[in-house]
């Protein structure tokens, strides 16, 4: 078993608390990503389970045994960085068997476990290259090889696609979700690209100024975020917000057709809410003249029209179909109430 607890984590630089009461239960094989903005300290948190950073306060254990003081050798992970960390004067080969000939290894054991390594990373046909002979996606896929030839209980992996292109990111991201259903082991991912959260995730770890905010299957938060932050957080492009009241009809909405009324506990009347809604969830009435559409953008079977409210509101709608909305035009926006989300305008929390 290689499951990952942790029991009341906190993590202080000086006087400076970054890290906040973390608790959070990773299970054996699980896909676990912490997803967050810069400088939530998904990679702090990161570290601390790799040893890498002192634990100030809470527990860590891997796979039941408590490792929170123990030496990062001795953890039983293996950690790929954002920076491939390649020795350039070894060939692929020699880089991922560099570890374990360092601990003295036999070499025959060595040459298996690297073979093994790059077949399940298709690296054969570059075991004897050097890594400038190597593309961005190519030594990266070394560096996670060199991390499977450990054999680790955890894979760590902090920030790995950031350095490479956009079509790279896609071919990588596949390739970590293949070697996670090949291997089988338990592995915790760190981005701040939530595209990337939502498609390699069995579970997401939003987190935000050393706080988790909310724990989940990766369309559980899409469908079902707990506030504010993570509604926002998590989908691409990001939920819409309006400002909105309580009336005695529901809530009242600038801009929409017609009040919203959902089958939730609503504040007192005249309380000030804010309404989300996916961009999905919106279409566009040609018939209405609530508001303009600044721009459109189009990527082939999918669009999105940019909007501009009457009081300075600005909405994403997503269109699909041969038609789809001219710039500079006037129109009205149609809502799908059943995928109204409803938060406090002042704590940010769901209305439920």
């Amino acid at each position: 078993m290689s499951g990952v607890t942790l029991s009341n984590i906190i993590k202080k630089y000086g006087e400076v608390q970054v890290i906040h009461g973390i608790n959070l239960d990773i299970q054996d094989g699980e896909f676990c990503v912490f997803v967050g903005p810069s400088g939530c300290g998904k990679s702090t948190l990161l570290r601390m389970v790799a040893g890498l950073e002192d634990t100030t306060g809470g527990a860590i254990t891997i796979g039941g045994r408590d490792v929170t003081r123990e030496d990062p050798a001795r953890r039983g992970v293996a950690m790929v960085f954002q920076t491939y960390a390649l020795y350039p004067h070894m060939t692929v080969q020699e880089n991922m068997g560099f570890g374990l000939r360092m601990n003295g290894y036999p070499k025959a054991e060595i040459t298996e476990k690297v073979a093994e390594a790059s077949r399940i990373l298709k690296l054969d046909d570059y075991l004897k290259r050097k890594p400038a002979a190597l593309s961005g996606g190519q030594r990266q896929r070394v560096s996670i090889g060199r991390a499977i030839v450990r054999g680790p209980e955890v894979f760590l992996f902090d920030e790995p696609l950031s350095n490479l292109d956009a079509e790279l990111r896609v071919e990588m991201r596949v390739e970590i979700a293949r070697l996670h259903k090949e291997i089988g082991a338990t592995m915790i991912y760190v981005t701040h690209d939530q595209v990337e959260a939502m498609t390699l995730a069995d579970k997401i770890v939003v987190l935000r100024a050393g706080v988790i905010e909310q724990v989940g299957a990766p369309m559980d938060l899409y469908r079902d975020p707990d506030n504010k932050f993570v509604a926002g957080f998590i989908g691409s492009p990001a939920m819409n917000f309006l400002g909105g009241k309580v009336s005695g009809g529901g809530i009242d909405v600038p801009g929409l057709e017609a009040s919203v009324n959902l089958d939730v506990t609503l504040p007192t009347v005249g309380t000030a809410v804010e309404v989300g809604l996916r961009p999905e969830h919106l279409t566009i009435n040609p018939k209405g003249d609530t508001h303009h559409i600044e721009m459109t953008e189009s990527l082939g079977g999918v669009s999105y029209a940019y909007l501009m409210g009457a009081s300075g509101e600005k909405i994403v709608v997503e269109e699909r179909g041969d038609l789809r909305s001219q710039e500079g035009a006037r129109v009205g926006l149609k809502v799908n109430i059943a995928a109204v989300r409803l938060f406090d305008a002042v704590t940010e929390s769901r209305i439920r």
